[in-house]
């Protein structure tokens, strides 16, 4: 067939203006990859994938949600097993000065003196007690109510559990005193009974705890794995783009001097009336 020369018409400019726009949009797109790190940037690139991507993305948003929560509740379980430990430590202050009441050869005014001592450590267990609070919450004074902790993206909730040792420890020791070696025995029995609440508080505040940090190490591998995935649905291969990248550069730079060339076409007709 033969070739029409015309300058109305120039199919060899219509092809390159074609496959320069073909390339520009080809590098754009590519462009976009290596800026954001994404394959995936929107639903016009990939629409079910972006749906899939988006899905996950909300999943992770819940995950974190969920470990906030966790974080929140493993604050009130240390401050709290921090105070019972300090109440704990205490009580053996207390035993001690109520086994030196017990000695009958104390004068009065010694016992006076010890009893003053002891009065004074049992206070202090109040005010332990009744300081031991993370966010507003406090679970060792009396109306403290068990502390409930979102577990799951689904709304499960793990339970920490309230121990009232201003009613169960407190309480009963500040109803008794070391005033004689009577009063001292008497003492000695609650301390005794105390030491042994103390002792079951703090282990059901451990293992509450020791559940709590499972959880999240639990959803902390959950929340990597899911990520993971995510990565592997969007995430462009930037060694890949980079080398696509200079190629249609280069692709570019020819098409533009293709194009040059056929608007120049026309002007070998000139040379035909000359």
């Amino acid at each position: 067939m033969a070739i029409q020369n015309s300058i109305n018409t120039n199919p060899g400019s219509l092809v390159a203006l074609r496959n320069l726009n073909a390339t520009n949009l080809a590098l754009g797109k590519t462009q976009d990859k290596v800026s954001t790190g994404l394959k995936v940037i929107g639903a016009k690139d990939d629409a079910s994938s972006f749906a899939i991507a988006q899905g996950i993305r909300a999943e992770l948003k819940g995950l974190a949600a969920v470990k906030q929560g966790l974080a929140n509740g493993q604050g009130v379980a240390t401050v709290a097993i921090g105070g019972a430990t300090e109440i704990s430590n205490l009580l053996s202050d207390v035993k001690r000065k109520i086994i030196e009441g017990l000695n009958p050869g104390n004068t009065s005014e010694q016992q006076v003196i010890l009893n003053a001592d002891f009065a004074g450590l049992v206070g202090q267990i109040l005010t332990f007690a009744q300081n031991a609070e993370f966010n507003g919450r406090n679970i060792l004074e009396s109306g403290g109510s068990n502390v409930n902790v979102i577990a799951d993206t689904s709304g499960g909730a793990l339970t920490l559990r309230a121990q009232d040792l201003e009613g169960t420890v407190f309480s009963p020791l500040n109803a008794q005193n070391i005033a004689n070696v009577s009063a001292a025995s008497a003492a000695l029995t609650v301390v005794n009974s105390a030491l042994a609440t103390l002792s079951t508080a703090l282990g059901q505040l451990g293992a509450d705890s020791r559940t709590l940090t499972f959880q999240d190490t639990f959803l902390t591998a959950i929340s990597d794995a899911t990520e993971e995935g995510l990565g592997a649905i969007v995430d462009a291969d930037l060694a890949k783009e980079s080398a696509k990248l200079q190629a249609l550069q280069v692709k570019q730079q020819l098409s533009v001097q293709t194009l040059s060339i056929a608007n120049a076409s026309p002007q070998v007709i000139l040379n035909l009336f000359q």
